[in-house]
């Protein structure tokens, strides 16, 4: 009878009544209407079919006005219910109707102005995962206090669980009833600490991600099994690459290094050795560590707390390509011409002894300053030749269509109580850019491989933009006073030449980053679509597979296709489905460390703002809204002006303008003017920094 109705309502764009269904189906007896009428409120509960204040049905699709998704709400308590196919619908606080961040919800839409808005009709489904929160006691009872102050529900904790808490301690807590009118009965899981503890507000936003710190016993009981030192059995059927002149650049503080190059020259001809550190040799399918290791996904690099993917038995110890020490790598070596073209390449198992553990800084100093830090002195000519074929390889990427929307991180400095004493930029200089064309260079040239031979694969790839959302960015660019004479093809090598365009304007790092976020996001698939913002036909993660899932499950494909030989069909088929998995829940949990990090990073600078409260600073507009503007300072710190503490007169935002507008004055705040604030707030435990204009008096 389901099919029945929907080819009923497929055909039907208008609802109709329970008998007007009955009729065009043609039943005659009550029984049959009493089987329709349950099944479709059965299919207005799987969110098949609307039912209207009428008591009419409509398939929810045909429906208008009526949209189904995810609600994500704000910290201010307003939300936005999130579409696939069309730009998200804004839920005044008002109109949640009892929802809370996260849940499925049926909206219906209210305006039909240019800010699209809704209210909640239904609450789908809620998927109350584990929560991180603070133990308080509320008329005598232990309560939980959740960190996420988007969910708006009240937990009351079982007496058991919190027989060893105490007011103060955060936890991770299971729901584990429903009490109903947003109350739930709640079993504490796990004791983080106190929340004055050093590292327990990092740890916090990690285990509110499902990012944790413990491994199970059954994976504590397999490293006992893995080895310190490579055994030299596992040394057989592999490349000896040891009196080759190898060695890795990283950062000071880095431990799990998964990645070194070589150099050498040809005639005019560089060959370019990357080596990767050979996790699958010691992390097998179906083991206790590798089951974590999918589950984790990725490392999480939260301010200074390194939360790995691997433990560090592995990640420092046999996998990491420690200096002087031999190591198990899959090596990808290819040779380039002086035009940077790629003429052969080989794709082997190897091992190595990298000769020296470089960092930025030093390496920095040689290819910038021409200063030669003391031990460098055997490497400086190899170092400064890998830097002529960076260029080069750079070069190509540009002239093909890489984007560089030349992005900063900000870096938290903390003291030994794991307080926030300082913020600094990342820095991108001549080192960092050699390794990540380098990287790049391996991992087109993994994915080129296996694609040609049409194996099944993950791909890290990266959508093109939706033309609109770039109709969007040129229309703003207009109202700022600029003219694009790109001509716009929806190609990387045109939104490069647009972002060229601008590269001059004193806007460049705000419109550069609205452009960033009107992209899509890189994502793993099985199908490969290409990489729009590397401008690259063929793109897999290869280099890193101490710290990523996907990496690893790349160096598994790459053994059995180019090492066992095995492309046995019935292999091949079982592995259509799980890279489906694997990719889909490598995004995941991608996803969700990204946002952990911009959790800590906001909530760290939030903590150092709160020592600096009162002081003035010089910043730039970087966002406008109808409630006030966001005021970035130099070291990334982000902070509200809010629209009612601008003083002298009556405030609007203008969007046409793009500016703040006073109604008396016409004084006037535009997108990307400098301004001058003082830091009038800042709370940690709500990560949010307040500003306020200061009006600078010129003598």
């Amino acid at each position: 009878m389901k099919e029945e109705i929907l080819k009923i309502l497929q055909n039907e764009h208008q609802a109709l009544e329970a008998i007007q269904i009955n009729d065009l189906l043609g039943y005659k007896t009550t029984l049959e209407y009493k089987e329709l009428y349950e099944t479709l409120e059965k299919m207005v509960e799987e969110c098949l079919v609307f039912k209207t204040k009428k008591d009419k049905y409509i398939l929810l699709k045909n429906c208008p006005g009526i949209k189904m998704g995810k609600l994500s709400i704000n910290k201010k308590g307003f939300g936005f219910l999130i579409l696939d196919q069309e730009d998200d619908l804004y839920i005044d606080e008002k109109n949640l109707n009892g929802a809370i961040d996260g849940d499925i919800v049926i909206c219906e839409s209210t305006t039909r102005a240019i800010k699209k808005e809704g209210r909640v009709l239904k609450i789908i489904k809620r998927d109350l995962k584990d929560l991180v929160g603070e133990i308080i006691i509320t008329d005598g009872m232990k309560t939980l206090k959740p960190d996420d102050a988007k969910k708006d529900i009240k937990i009351i904790l079982d007496e058991i669980s919190t027989h060893n808490c105490v007011e103060g301690h955060k936890v991770l807590v299971h729901i584990e009833k429903n009490l109903g009118h947003n109350k739930y009965l709640g079993k504490v899981l796990t004791i983080l600490g106190h929340k004055d503890d050093p590292g327990i507000d990092i740890l916090s936003i990690a285990y509110k991600h499902e990012i944790y710190d413990k491994y199970s016993d059954a994976v504590l009981k397999e490293l006992e099994d893995i080895p310190n030192e490579v055994n030299p059995e596992d040394l057989k059927n592999r490349r000896d690459l040891t009196s080759k002149t190898i060695f890795t650049i990283d950062g000071k503080d880095t431990k799990d290094i998964d990645d070194a190059i070589s150099l050498e020259k040809d005639g005019n001809n560089y060959i370019l050795g990357v080596h990767i550190a050979d996790v699958s040799h010691y992390v097998k399918e179906n083991t206790a560590i590798g089951d974590d290791c999918y589950n984790r996904g990725t490392s999480s690099y939260l301010a200074d707390t390194v939360i790995p993917m691997l433990p560090h038995k592995l990640s420092n110890g046999i996998c990491s390509l420690n200096p002087n020490t031999i190591r198990l790598t899959l090596s990808c070596e290819m040779q380039f011409d002086p035009k940077g073209n790629l003429i052969t390449y080989d794709i082997f198992e190897s091992y190595i002894k990298s000769a020296k553990k470089m960092n930025y800084d030093d390496v920095n100093s040689i290819l910038m300053e021409n200063k030669i830090p003391q031990g460098y002195e055997p490497y400086t000519d190899t170092l400064k030749e890998m830097n002529n074929l960076a260029h080069i390889l750079r070069k190509r990427k540009q002239m093909r269509g890489y984007i560089n929307f030349g992005g900063t991180e900000a870096k938290i400095i903390q003291d030994e109580k794991g307080k926030a004493i300082d913020i600094v930029k990342r820095k991108q200089d001549e080192g960092e850019k050699l390794i990540e064309d380098f990287m790049i260079a391996a991992n087109e040239c993994v994915a080129s491989h296996i694609y040609n031979m049409g194996l099944p694969f993950i791909y890290r790839v990266h959508d093109k933009p939706n033309s609109d959302k770039i109709d969007e960015f040129i229309t703003l660019v207009h109202l700022m006073g600029y003219k694009i004479k790109t001509r716009l093809d929806l190609s990387p090598l045109g939104v490069s030449k647009m972002l060229e365009e601008l590269k001059d304007t004193k806007e460049y790092p705000i419109l550069s980053q609205i452009l960033l976020r009107s992209m899509k996001k890189a994502v793993y698939s099985k199908e490969n679509i290409g990489h729009f913002g590397l401008a690259s036909h063929n793109y897999t993660h290869f280099t890193s597979p101490i710290r990523r899932f996907p990496d690893l499950t790349v160096h598994r494909l790459l053994k059995k296709y180019l090492i066992e030989k095995d492309l046995s069909m019935t292999t091949i088929s079982g592995l259509e489905t799980s890279l489906v998995e694997i990719a889909e829940h490598s995004s995941e949990r991608e996803l969700a460390a990204v946002e952990a990090e911009r959790e800590v990073t906001s909530m760290k600078m939030a903590e150092y703002m709160e020592s600096h409260i009162g002081e003035e600073f010089e910043g730039y507009i970087n966002t406008i809204t109808n409630f006030g503007m966001f005021i970035e300072l130099d070291n990334l710190v982000e902070g509200l002006v809010h629209v009612k503490s601008l003083k002298n007169d009556y405030f609007t935002y203008v969007p046409d303008l793009l500016s703040m507008i006073g109604k008396s004055t016409k004084k006037t705040y535009r997108l990307g003017d400098k301004v001058h604030v003082k830091c009038v707030g800042a709370s940690k435990e709500t990560s949010q920094v307040d500003f306020e204009i200061v009006e600078v008096k010129n003598d």
